[in-house]
């Protein structure tokens, strides 16, 4: 095993794929879960994933001669269970939260809690993240490797009022530097299902706090919403950065003791289509990029969490801002047919040096 466990936290391991490649798969139970780890056998760098939701448990690379935490996962099985924070969570068939946990589609309604009282109707970041997925493919080779995880769990009467079949596959690949997801939805059912797809990582540079940490992200936006975290009715909805000085981060700046949970839209994508937001640790000079194909990003400082309360940052990828599925503004993005499949990915890179490789960009 490599150092993302200490050998008593990492039980029965088996060997899934070597060979003669630098990269590395192998399976067992790391703090108590089942998992999948992934080794650059050439520079240590390692990245675990729980069965569960194919959830992110730990990412290490090297950095100042030794392995440095990347990500704040779930430290144990009794965490992974109480689903806390979401860390590193896949969120599908739809990421944040549905007002109320009703909905109104194609002229039905629907009740994701049936009988739940309203004063405790809350439900969010979907029903993935709490399957046991099947590990239905791994591949190595010199320039990464790659798991690829499915679970066709979300059909009719499995889930309530989510009368709808899906298949999930999820491919995640590590490299030396960086982490990449692709999530793929299939509608295998006979009507139009809704759905859609988001990361929810919390990001953190070893051990330390997150005031220091410089943030960018190309946003010109936000999803304004009430005292609920719901956003605004129709095109209230989206307003300009240029009021609130206090959520634009198109110029990178630190954190300082901002307490954010807030979605930011009108993003700018790079020449190649990607939209990428940059962290960086000032003190270590090195940072992270996260990328991602279309969608909104959402902030969140980790000031609620049961451990670890802003000791990391959570930039998340998201393809549709919270209670979509009973806005018809986005209903275009989440209509997903009969026989139709949709992709969104996203990823993250480690850089040692961020403030170089942005003035290279």
């Amino acid at each position: 095993m490599s150092a993302t466990l200490r050998p008593a936290e990492a039980e029965a391991a088996s060997l899934v794929a070597a060979g003669s490649s630098r990269f590395s798969i192998g399976e067992g139970r790391f703090r108590g879960i089942d998992g999948v780890e992934v080794v650059d056998t050439l520079t240590g760098a390692c990245a675990v994933f729980a069965r569960r939701g194919a959830t992110l448990l730990d990412w290490q690379v090297p950095f100042g001669g030794s392995l440095m935490s990347l990500t704040d996962g779930y430290a144990s099985a009794q965490e992974l269970n109480a689903q806390n924070g979401v860390r590193n969570g896949i969120m599908a068939p739809f990421p944040n939260r549905i007002r109320n946990g009703r909905f109104r589609y194609d002229g039905r309604d629907f009740d994701l809690l049936p009988g739940v009282p309203e004063a405790e109707r809350l439900i969010y970041h979907g029903f993935v993240r709490e399957l046991e997925l099947n590990l239905v493919g791994v591949r190595v080779g010199e320039e990464g490797a790659q798991l690829r995880f499915f679970t066709d769990a979300i059909a009719p009467g499995s889930f309530p009022g989510y009368p709808f079949a899906l298949t999930l596959e999820i491919l995640a690949s590590m490299s030396a530097t960086g982490l990449a997801l692709e999530i793929t939805a299939t509608n295998v059912g006979r009507v139009s299902a809704p759905y859609a797809a988001g990361w929810h990582p919390y990001f953190r540079f070893g051990d330390a706090g997150i005031d220091a940490l410089e943030l960018l992200v190309p946003a010109g936006a936000y999803i304004a919403t009430d005292a609920r975290l719901m956003p605004l009715p129709a095109s209230e909805a989206h307003a300009s950065l240029d009021a609130r000085p206090d959520l634009d981060f198109r110029r990178a700046r630190a954190l300082g003791g901002s307490a954010l949970d807030v979605c930011l839209s009108g993003l700018a994508a790079d020449a190649d289509g990607s939209i990428r937001s940059h962290l960086r640790d000032p003190m270590r000079g090195c940072g992270l990029t996260v990328w991602q194909r279309g969608g909104l990003v959402h902030l969140f400082t980790a000031d609620t969490l049961a451990r670890g309360v802003r000791r990391s940052v959570a930039i998340e990828p998201v393809e549709t801002m919270t209670d979509a599925f009973n806005r018809p503004d986005c209903l275009a993005t989440i209509r997903l047919d009969p026989g139709a499949s949709r992709s969104f990915s996203c990823g993250v890179e480690f850089h040692a040096d961020l403030e170089a490789t942005l003035s290279r960009a």
